[in-house]
């Protein structure tokens, strides 16, 4: 493992980027034993960090509890459990504690390939974090079948955090994993008829009109020079992996 500033440890086993043709994931019971058991530490950590942020909210999220991803198909069970032990399990370095983070973030991309990111606001728990909006999914993606809709909830998160509608995507171009120990990112390539920087001027104009908004700001990024350090390691990696494709040089 390594150190990652600001996202805590790469798991190198088996850390790959890859496309996904196909989820099959649903909802399950269990909990997560191996932190139920310690809810008295959860709980005191979360209020010290409410204590610190009175915006924080406990609320129920969805983690993976087991996946297999094999011929572009990513399958598995998710397990309800809460912000609380989210965020004692992501301040601990993310240590393997048999849950994955896996969530969907639409990879907003402009007619002329500039991507958007969004800057977490200053209220939120990762202020000044920069990736894809999008975020950890929760019982609200469950459907009726028992499934969990990641597609959906990417969907709802880019209307939220953006207000940029489904109607407004060009073309959906489908998913693409990154799989990182802790972590499956999956990158929904959203195409849009405008150019980035129009499109942030337009997310800007929506976050201005709002009382709280999710994002603080959006980044546009053309070309490596654009990276900061504050953007997210999964959302970089996609970045490259989609100017290699179009055979653009990407600089490390």
């Amino acid at each position: 493992m390594t150190a990652d500033a600001g996202w805590g440890v790469k798991w190198n086993v088996d850390r790959r980027i890859a496309p996904v043709h196909r989820l099959d994931l649903r909802a399950e019971p269990g909990g997560w034993p191996e932190l139920d058991t310690r809810r008295a530490e959860v709980e005191a950590h979360f209020a010290q960090r409410a204590a610190d942020n009175p915006h924080l909210w406990n609320g129920p999220i969805l983690l993976l509890r087991d996946y297999a991803f094999s011929d572009g198909v990513l399958s598995g069970g998710f397990r309800q459990t809460d912000f609380a032990a989210f965020t004692f399990w992501r301040d601990a370095g993310w240590r393997d504690l048999g849950m994955v983070n896996a969530f969907a973030l639409a990879a907003i991309e402009g007619v002329d390939g500039g991507f958007i990111l969004g800057v977490m606001g200053p209220h939120t728990a990762s202020a000044g974090r920069t990736y894809f909006p999008g975020g950890t999914p929760d019982p609200s993606d469950i459907t009726a079948e028992g499934r969990v809709d990641l597609h959906a909830s990417m969907l709802r998160e880019l209307e939220e955090e953006t207000g940029l509608l489904p109607s407004d995507i060009a073309r959906d171009e489908g998913f693409t994993g990154l799989f990182d120990g802790p972590r499956v990112a999956l990158l929904g390539r959203l195409v849009f008829d405008a150019p980035a920087d129009a499109l942030a001027a337009r997310i800007r104009a929506f976050l201005a009109r709002e009382g709280q908004p999710e994002l603080c700001d959006v980044a546009v990024v053309h070309s490596e020079a654009d990276i900061t350090r504050e953007m997210a390691p999964f959302a970089v990696d996609y970045m490259r992996a989609r100017w290699a494709a179009r055979g653009q040089a990407v600089a490390r």
